[in-house]
């Protein structure tokens, strides 16, 4: 700990990312909270010392302007709170457009909280079955590993779809200047090899700087440099939860890490699938405990507050009777809705939650999809999250902070529509060791 506040500060780009990066620096021994927002006095006085301070943001779905507006604010806190390194916590497949979730209009809005120049860009997780190699992306999906241009999904996404793997060429696309590579031969050798490809980089006016990552003890590596670097100034890390598996190492408590697994829901939990992947409809399809409702997508996304009422009463009263509840979009009709669409039935969905739990409180509480997760906490009245425990790899169990007696300490599982083994949303029932 720094006399400031904490060593690491991160800012993820949408909800279920933030959760999976709240979770990681837990596991690596880091005292952690995810705030919803840049938190108040008040709210930093009541959790006291931390070594790893979150905000969850949703500038992944965010034309640029958007996402300036919402990262100035963050920035400043940054700038008062003086981490050592900020993270920008992205999708570990860094799907990203120029005009919807830019990463590199990321970059330059959180450059100013610190005070080295170049950021450092994480290129893969390989706990996720993400990979780096000589710059290219590789990910992982069923049973198998493709390069990300290639990905059964990715390359198909109806947003950000990724059709450059060589992510120094895509981060270039997205106007982050030259990147330059600290390649899978320097990783192998160690911090010294690493450190030195760093500085011939710089040297060479390199604007950022991607590491490759194939293998766990790269991301070591990678760390010791980054963290002897924000010793002597702070710095800005891009990626996914891997930078903080790198920092972990560094900076982590081994023994005040927290458990894996998850003990049995007390009481029937209430679980929203908003994602239209086809993960998560084999999720809903694999869910046997539940009593399974069907929402109606067009008229949940107009915002017919007759049918969202109507829609909730149900849920309510399912829950009511003892079921564990799970509140399911069709994926074919919810695809029919079109792109503009799904930000408008993600709010929507979140409206329903609120909906839900001021009629019937539950103990716990799940939501799939990014959108969806970030604009169902944003329905509810709290201002924040913190560990209790991994489900599975990617997919974490948390603890709700809200001033309201009936939110406060709700357990809340928010997961990424790609993320999750097919018996998930069972194991959210009935734990997972």
């Amino acid at each position: 700990m720094t006399p400031r506040g904490p060593r690491l500060a991160y800012y993820g780009d949408d909800f279920t990312g933030a959760t999976d990066a709240l979770a990681t620096a837990t596991r690596a021994g880091l005292r952690s909270l995810l705030f919803f927002g840049v938190p108040t006095p008040a709210q930093l006085q009541r959790v006291g010392p931390l070594d790893c301070l979150g905000i969850a943001g949703a500038t992944r779905a965010m034309a640029p302007d958007a996402m300036r507006a919402a990262l100035q604010p963050v920035a400043a806190f940054f700038r008062e709170l003086q981490p050592r390194v900020v993270h920008y916590k992205v999708c570990s497949t860094f799907d990203s457009a120029e005009q919807v979730g830019n990463i590199a209009t990321a970059m330059q809005a959180l450059g100013g909280a610190v005070r080295q120049r170049w950021p450092a860009i994480i290129g893969g997780q390989p706990s996720l079955g993400r990979y780096c190699v000589f710059a290219q992306l590789y990910a992982a999906a069923d049973g198998e590993v493709h390069r990300i241009d290639r990905h059964p999904t990715m390359s198909r996404h109806p947003v950000t779809p990724m059709h450059e793997a060589d992510l120094r060429r895509h981060f270039a696309r997205l106007g982050a200047g030259r990147v330059g590579l600290v390649d899978l031969r320097a990783c192998a050798q160690g911090s010294a090899a690493i450190r030195e490809r760093v500085q011939a980089l710089l040297a060479e006016g390199a604007d950022a700087v991607l590491f490759d990552v194939a293998e766990a003890r790269h991301l070591e590596a990678i760390g010791a440099v980054l963290a002897a670097a924000a010793e002597a100034d702070s710095l800005l890390a891009v990626g996914a939860s891997s930078v903080i598996e790198a920092l972990g190492a560094q900076w982590g408590d081994a023994a005040a890490a927290t458990p894996d697994g998850v003990a049995p829901a007390q009481g029937p939990v209430l679980l929203l699938a908003g994602s239209l992947s086809p993960v998560t409809a084999r999720q809903v399809q694999a869910a046997a405990s539940y009593r399974k409702i069907r929402l109606d997508p067009a008229r949940l996304a107009q915002g017919d507050a007759a049918y969202r009422d109507t829609a909730a009463a149900g849920l309510a009263q399912a829950l009511q009777d003892g079921h564990h509840v799970l509140a399911w979009i069709d994926n074919d009709a919810g695809q029919r809705t079109g792109g503009v669409q799904s930000q408008a039935l993600a709010r929507a969905g979140g409206h329903l939650l609120d909906a839900v739990l001021r009629r019937r409180p539950v103990a716990r509480l799940g939501v799939a999809g990014g959108d969806s997760s970030s604009l169902a906490m944003q329905a509810l009245d709290a201002w924040g999250l913190s560990h209790l425990g991994r489900i599975e790899p990617g997919v974490a169990l948390c603890r709700l902070h809200s001033d309201l007696p009936a939110l406060d300490g709700m357990q809340v599982m928010l997961k990424g529509g790609q993320m999750g083994s097919a018996d998930l949303f069972e194991r959210f029932v009935h734990g997972a060791g």
